[in-house]
């Protein structure tokens, strides 16, 4: 039970994401607005009866009080059920705790309106974010690879992959041998049969053959390039594929394996040089099935882009991080919530990929046991991109040369990568946020940066 000793280390911490304080229920129109915002992210807490100074003043509660906060209350939607806990401070008087945890359905609205909270302060949802939580709670229930594959049969599917599948999966453990063969019932095994048997987007996703998924399916495509020096103005190879996503993955691997870069090394008690590509195949191996699980199927025109400069590897996915994530919070330990969770499963029975959220932590590992820097995984407007610096390229370290100040080393960086974001930035000087945006800021000021365009999909341009 809640006592006024244990809320004073609370109500010491001051307000936050997720703690509000209001003086008496007078302002529960306010406080329901602050609930509503703290159930679309993490749960909360409003205190009713302490300032938002943190003085404890305690009020009257009587049943009529209760009444009136339970009434608010029902302006929830979908319905919110917060628990009131009452809490003794003398003199007659209480305060009031009300939590909530994180919705079960979002966004929560109060009164027609979502909320969210930023900090300390509750505002009024923007309409991106509303609608990328609508289609995060649809999600569970209807998505692109879950609905049916108009116009096509088992017949227009590679059985051999689907076999391969299978006995690889058996092996692995990770499914039961079904006695058959058939490659429907290898298909129903593998849960990518939807209403009625028909075949799932999923399944056409996975095995289709290699030239049948155009025009029906021109999302199932691999663009590959290698490009002369650090930018894009001249192609040394251009190519584009068509196929399911494992015949995809292996040719972006064998493309990567032949554009690379090898690094030689001789090995004790043998005579020949052992030559291997100067990143680890593993690490980019992670990736690639990272960026076919996770991709944006949805959007007709997409592919997963690989390309390879003289100074880096850049493995794009098309689409969004959702749940939450962000590009930091992927290289920590994280939850596992695959956007295509059919493909997601049939890649884990492959042995392709693990279930367990840790891809982007098993590229940073083999990363380090090779000597070399994590990636750098970037959310680019409709993209989700992972660039592999190669020995010896990473921005802002190069052997031999002291690091310049913040600002010249932002010059250095927006001259070769002029598309880089403010949290790319931070993230490549190891600098925070805030710090870049008073570099970028002086720069401006003083004549030697330009923004060309808007925030999303713009561009830096350096002044001389």
């Amino acid at each position: 039970m809640t006592t006024l000793q244990t809320l004073l280390p609370l109500i010491a911490a001051g307000e936050s994401a997720t703690l509000e304080l209001k003086k008496t229920t007078g302002q529960r129109t306010e406080a329901c607005r602050t609930l509503c915002a703290m159930a679309n992210a993490r749960g909360g807490k409003v205190l009713f009866g302490v300032t938002p100074a943190g003085k404890v003043a305690g009020q009257a509660v009587t049943d009529k009080t209760l009444e009136d906060l339970a009434q608010e209350f029902q302006g929830f939607e979908p319905p919110l059920f917060p628990e009131v806990e009452r809490v003794p401070v003398g003199d007659g008087l209480e305060v009031l705790l009300v939590s909530v945890s994180r919705a079960s359905r979002a966004p929560c609205s109060f009164r027609g309106v979502p909320y969210e909270r930023v900090l300390n302060t509750t505002r009024t949802m923007p309409r991106e974010t509303y609608q990328r939580l609508l289609l995060e709670d649809m999600h569970a229930v209807q998505r692109w690879e879950n609905q049916p594959a108009e116009g096509w049969d088992v017949s227009r599917l590679d059985a051999r992959e689907m076999v391969l599948t299978l006995e690889e999966a058996i092996r692995r453990g990770r499914m039961d041998d079904p006695g058959t063969r058939d490659p429907l019932e290898v298909l129903r095994g593998l849960g990518l049969l939807v209403k009625d048997g028909q075949l799932s987007r999923a399944a056409v996703v996975l095995f289709c053959g290699d030239e049948t998924p155009l025009p029906d399916f021109p999302q199932l495509r691999l663009r590959v390039a290698r490009f002369k020096g650090t930018n894009r103005d001249e192609f040394l190879d251009n190519r584009q594929f068509s196929g399911n996503a494992f015949a995809l993955m292996r040719r972006a691997e064998r493309f990567l394996i032949e554009s690379l870069p090898v690094a030689g090394r001789i090995v004790p008690g043998q005579m020949a040089r052992v030559d291997t590509p100067a990143l680890p195949v593993e690490a980019l191996r992670e990736a690639l099935a990272n960026a076919f699980v996770h991709r944006d199927y949805s959007i007709g025109g997409g592919a997963v882009g690989v390309a390879v400069y003289d100074d880096r590897v850049e493995i794009a996915s098309i689409g969004e991080l959702h749940f939450g994530l962000t590009p930091e919070a992927l290289f920590q330990p994280h939850e596992s919530r695959p956007w295509n969770p059919m493909v997601a499963e049939t890649f884990y029975r492959r042995g392709i990929i693990e279930t367990w959220g840790r891809g982007t932590l098993k590229i940073a590992r083999l990363m380090h046991e090779a000597g070399l820097e994590p990636p750098m995984l970037s959310a680019a407007p409709g993209a989700v991109i992972v660039t592999f610096w190669l020995p010896g390229k990473t921005p802002g370290k190069t052997p031999g040369k002291t690091p310049g100040k913040t600002p010249n080393e932002i010059l250095r960086l927006l001259g070769e990568r002029p598309e880089l974001t403010i949290s790319e930035l931070a993230a490549h000087l190891v600098k925070s946020e805030s710090a870049i945006e008073r570099a970028i800021r002086k720069l401006r000021e003083s004549g030697q940066l330009m923004r060309i365009g808007p925030d999303k999909g713009g561009h830096w341009e350096v002044l001389k």
